[in-house]
């Protein structure tokens, strides 16, 4: 190649350099005017389009109802930051070890029916609690207090909040309701370790479920009854809105207990329990199914991937969603007293409790379930 195409190429190459230069800066002071001339979209709106907050103005009465069902559901993680702070302070040692002792090997009150209190279980503060969904009792039969009464709570939901709303205290009426009867809502023993959590359930009546817990309570005399929530942490991992999926053929524990102290069961079912939460897709065969139900065999719970609305959004959060709970009360199912029940005789009472829950879902759906996806589902 001569010296004279070289130099002519460089020469080129110079020239659209610059061009391509002037060309980059002028594109670039034209998108810096644009940007310049049109208005960035505002925070608020953006937020707006994903979030439906909480209006400023709403009455005071809802606020309470709000901030009460925020405080229950914070209450175990309030106790555990309260428990931690006060340990760190070394004064405090000697009392916090002396409660610790009291609670792990003295104070029995889980096993022996808790310390009911009537006037914490009455206190308007769970009013507001039970009107935030709003939660209500529908009693179907008189159920006289010279005996005891095994309730059973379908379905579970998420947490059972219509549960502790109707039988952990007052605020549906459960005591004018059925009077001389005496609630105790059951909860797993392992929410007994809790520091200040325990107490506060105990002063409302839940006891432990385990079957010492029960045989205690029912033998405490006529008019004493428990709750338990039959499906458990199984059942909770079918927790979805529109359906009612329960985990009760193979639940025949509450039966035999019933039967071997004579106490009468009670169907109850909440509707609206499922559908106060929104649950992760999770079906049988999904690897979180497995996952969530190798976490139950290995710790006794299972943790439910849900979410609910937020404290000042509607969108998302966990605490639940303002939907109606009604829990229904059925008629009682007598049962004879045999200390060695056969499997037949269990299973026979088993079949009247179902058929009994069969019949309270099929009088209320239309009424209470009207946006079910479908019907009563006895999975397990």
């Amino acid at each position: 190649m001569s010296p004279m195409s070289t130099t002519t190429e460089q020469g080129l190459n110079a020239k659209l350099t610059a061009a391509s230069r002037s060309l980059s800066a002028s594109s670039l002071r034209g998108k810096l005017s644009e940007l310049a001339t049109t208005p960035l979209k505002p925070v608020k709106d953006t937020l707006k389009a994903h979030f439906d907050f909480v209006p400023s103005q709403i009455p005071t009465e809802r606020r309470l109802q709000t901030l009460a069902v925020t405080l229950w559901s914070l209450l175990i993680w309030g106790s555990i930051t309260l428990w931690v702070y006060l340990c760190s302070y070394p004064a405090l040692w000697p009392l916090l070890l002396a409660y610790l002792i009291w609670i792990h090997y003295i104070d029995k009150a889980s096993v022996h029916g808790a310390r009911p209190s009537p006037w914490f279980r009455r206190i308007s503060w769970w009013r507001y609690f039970a009107n935030y969904y709003p939660a209500s009792l529908l009693k179907e039969a008189d159920l006289p207090a010279d005996r005891n009464y095994v309730f059973g709570y379908h379905p579970h939901g998420i947490i059972g909040m219509g549960a502790f709303a109707t039988f952990a205290t007052e605020a549906t009426g459960f005591s004018k309701a059925f009077p001389g009867i005496i609630p105790h809502l059951l909860t797993l023993a392992s929410n007994f370790k809790m520091p200040f959590y325990r107490d506060v359930a105990l002063a409302l009546g839940v006891s432990s479920v385990s079957k010492r817990s029960c045989i205690n309570i029912l033998k405490s005399g006529p008019g004493h009854s428990i709750t338990i929530v039959v499906g458990g942490a199984a059942e909770s991992l079918s927790a979805h809105p529109g359906t009612a999926d329960l985990t009760l053929r193979r639940r025949l524990g509450f039966i035999k207990i019933a039967i071997q102290h004579g106490a009468d069961l009670v169907p109850v079912f909440s509707f609206g329990e499922n559908d106060i939460f929104q649950q992760m897709p999770n079906e049988r065969g999904t690897a979180i199914f497995s996952i969530q139900k190798k976490f139950q065999s290995v710790f006794g719970f299972t943790l439910p991937l849900f979410h609910g609305r937020g404290m000042l959004n509607y969108s998302t959060g966990l605490l639940p969603y303002r939907r109606r709970i009604v829990v229904v009360t059925g008629r009682p199912i007598h049962v004879t007293k045999y200390e060695k029940p056969d499997i037949e005789e269990v299973r026979r009472i088993q079949n009247l409790y179902i058929a009994e829950l069969t019949r309270i879902w099929e009088t209320y759906k239309n009424e209470f379930a009207k946006a079910r996806k479908r019907e009563l589902n006895i999975i397990d």
